[in-house]
């Protein structure tokens, strides 16, 4: 049995239909659309079926049709005051005119171009006066030629002509009158105006002083001179050529936007529509223009950023100058446009802070490049590992050595400096203040390296104890602060290790898989103890970077490098699929960067260009402050690391020495205590953890061993003596196949 509203609904769906007049030449019929839509809101009315939804979202009809949109119910959304809440308020003060620093920059800047510009003026002042006194004559030609032409009438000569063309009497007898009185009126007026001047001419001869008749007579000169100049040579020439960037407006970046090749920007731009959405105006940002908006949906900012040259081209303006950015808080397709007046690579930098003076505090920012718009980006060295990465000849190196001279000018850190390619680009840094440095990667290099980091991961552990020890007021955050750092009888003073092409040690055959484990270990536990780890790489990938370190760096610097494996190693894994691609820069970038840090998203930088004698001034007054303070010391002073005892060891048959051949498995703390017996220089403070992670890089793991003491059974970790002797004979045998 049918429900009446049912009948209802049917009878009303077919009079919408009857009520419409078919075309008689079209073979179908034209439907009155808000007649039929009047006639289905009415049949969905809820409140005509109040029992017929059985269940919540469901009709009792399966045949009946489910409204989607309800054109007479209000879209739900947040009210006026939540939407005050969520709105962005932009700055009322500019952000330029926040920092003291840029404030100071800009000012410094102009006052500088105006002192140019008087100065310029100034020098060339005796040739401007000649020109315009060798222009005067002709000056003064042009001045009573136009004065006869005005007291003449001559500009209106065409038209009394074109009067006797057309043989109109009437007209020229009028134009003819009209000439005449103004030729009286302009001929008294002249004669009047000849006799005022040559009356104060005589005045002043007669009357005025020396000084006043010379100013009087050289204004003159002047103004005849500045008559008779010609346009195609000027008097005065600029003293400064100010770039000529074109102002950014809707109609230029539309028209970019549009030659993007974007389906999407362009099927609304051939509707007639913009193809983006403007959010806000276009407005000066800095050194350049700033516009940002909504792209079409569908399309993201990475899908702009790939098109980064053709961006370029649609603008009218170099690669360098273009920066199209994403919004971390905002959606995929909100695009930030910012198109600076210089390339960013050629623009003038503002001086570094750090260049001729100062001294720095690791556990502070520290100022070393600057964005596109010329602002500081600053960096605190303490609790952060960072890695370097690009292609050769970006500007790697170079961001490294600065990074070191900023933590040489703290006269507490203790630099460890590695040059892997060996060409001297660190000896400012190593020579002048590192406790260990070395440049080359012959195996004694390498074996100088790996003395020092297995040093500095028993370092690392000896900062744990001491960390955990000191009471909560002192260390209440248990890590290493610049007020601990101070103190020299706890030895918590910061320590930076720098290496260059640090894929060298990663893929040493002999000792690789042991650098690759202290290495991430001080990644890990170096930054809360005050070990910072600074590596740069040619090469980033899996070997040359391993996973471990690069998944645990807390600061990234990507120069330009050539694809998404790379970039993602450098800078994150996905970095690419969110639009932060290195692979952007060009070749002219040198120094230009992405940078991961300082808890913010990642920037684009160009850092602070450090050339080699300035790199040794710096160095020089960073070993100046280290003398002063009394913290110079190591390579720095020309000591070379005593000789250590454990560079000889080997651990695998010193685990054979102390476990017996009738001991198969032995605790690992039986292990390191019988170990510290037989070489106390070495092994002494080591545990059971020190141990695991010496044995980790010759492929041997800890295993269980059971005990049973006094009748209970106890389960330990330990080694196999079998796991020890195995990898001896498969160390040897590839020792004697080489």
């Amino acid at each position: 049995m049918k429900h009446p509203d049912d009948e209802n609904e049917l009878f009303n769906r077919l009079q919408a239909e009857l009520n419409t007049d078919p075309a008689p030449d079209s073979g179908g019929e034209v439907v009155d659309l808000d007649k039929a839509r009047s006639a289905r809101t009415e049949s969905a009315d809820p409140t005509t079926r109040p029992d017929s939804n059985p269940e919540p979202g469901r009709s009792g009809d399966p045949t009946a049709r489910v409204m989607v949109d309800v054109p007479t119910v209000k879209a739900a959304g947040p009210g006026y005051l939540g939407r005050l809440l969520a709105a962005q308020r932009r700055p009322v003060v500019p952000p330029w005119l926040q920092s003291v620093a840029e404030l100071r920059t800009a000012t410094a800047w102009v006052a500088r171009h105006y002192a140019h510009s008087v100065g310029y003026h100034a020098l060339r002042s005796p040739v401007y006066a000649a020109r315009l006194t060798l222009q005067a004559p002709s000056g003064a030609a042009k001045f009573v030629g136009g004065t006869l032409r005005w007291m003449a009438d001559r500009e209106g000569e065409p038209v009394r002509l074109a009067a006797v063309r057309r043989e109109d009497a009437a007209e020229y007898l009028k134009l003819s009158r009209q000439r005449d009185g103004r030729v009286r009126l302009r001929t008294l007026v002249t004669v009047l105006a000849m006799f005022i001047g040559l009356g104060s001419a005589l005045a002043i001869y007669v009357l005025a002083p020396d000084w006043l008749q010379a100013v009087s007579v050289g204004a003159v000169v002047m103004a005849l001179g500045f008559a008779g100049r010609r346009a195609d040579a000027p008097v005065i020439h600029r003293a400064v050529e100010l770039p000529k960037a074109v102002k950014l407006t809707s109609d230029i970046v539309l028209r970019a936007l549009g030659s993007l090749g974007i389906p999407a920007i362009n099927q609304a731009q051939g509707k007639g529509r913009d193809g983006f959405e403007f959010t806000a105006p276009i407005t000066r940002d800095g050194p350049g223009w700033r516009a940002e908006g909504n792209l079409p949906y569908g399309v993201t900012v990475t899908d702009v950023i790939e098109r980064r040259d053709r961006l370029a081209s649609g603008l009218r303006r170099p690669l360098g100058c273009v920066w199209p950015e994403a919004v971390a808080d905002e959606h995929t397709g909100h695009l930030v446009l910012w198109v600076g007046d210089q390339d960013m690579s050629k623009a003038k930098k503002p001086v570094w802070p750090l260049a001729k003076s100062g001294t720095t505090d690791l556990f502070k920012p520290v100022a070393f490049g600057t964005d596109q718009r010329g602002r500081w980006v600053e960096i605190t060295l303490m609790y952060i590992a960072a890695v370097i990465g690009a292609i050769p000849r970006m500007g790697k190196t170079f961001l490294l050595r600065l990074l070191l001279l900023i933590a040489a000018l703290d006269p507490r850190a203790e630099l460890h400096t590695y040059d892997l390619k060996g060409t001297g680009d660190l000896d400012p840094v190593g020579n002048a203040v590192s406790y260990r440095h070395r440049a080359g990667d012959e195996e004694e290099d390498i074996e100088y390296a790996v003395r020092d980091l297995r040093a500095l991961r028993e370092e690392l552990r000896r900062r744990a104890k001491m960390i955990r020890s000191l009471p909560r007021d002192i260390c209440p955050e248990s890590k290493v602060t610049s007020q601990l750092a101070d103190m020299k009888h706890l030895g918590l003073h910061p320590i930076v290790v720098g290496a260059d092409e640090c894929q060298v040690w990663f893929e040493h055959d002999k000792y690789g898989k042991e650098l690759e484990e202290i290495c991430t270990d001080l990644v890990k536990r170096g930054p809360a103890t005050g070990i910072v780890l600074l590596l740069a790489t040619q090469r980033p990938d899996a070997k040359a970077l391993p996973t471990g370190i690069s998944a645990n760096a807390s600061a990234r610097f990507c120069l330009k490098v050539m694809g998404q494996l790379e970039n993602d190693m450098v800078l994150g894994t996905s970095a690419y699929k969110r639009g932060v691609r290195a692979t952007m820069f060009s070749w002219g970038d040198k120094g230009i960067h992405y940078f991961v840090g300082e808890g913010s998203d990642a920037r684009i930088v160009g850092s602070v260009y450090v050339d080699a004698p300035a790199a040794d001034a710096i160095g020089a007054r960073a070993r100046k402050a280290r003398e002063l303070a009394g913290t110079l010391s190591g390579y720095a002073l020309g000591e070379e690391p005593e000789a250590d005892a454990g560079s000889a060891y080997d651990l695998l048959r010193d685990i054979l020495a102390v476990v017996p051949a009738d001991e198969p498995k032995a605790w690992s703390e039986t292990i390191v205590a019988r170990l510290a017996e037989l070489r106390p220089e070495v092994y002494d403070g080591w545990d059971p953890d020190a141990l695991a992670a010496a044995l980790k890089p010759h492929g041997i793991a800890t295993v269980q061993v059971g005990r049973r003491i006094e009748g209970k059974f106890t389960n330990k970790r330990g080694v196999d003596r079998s796991h020890i002797v195995a990898a001896i004979a498969e160390r040897d045998g590839k020792r004697d196949a080489g």
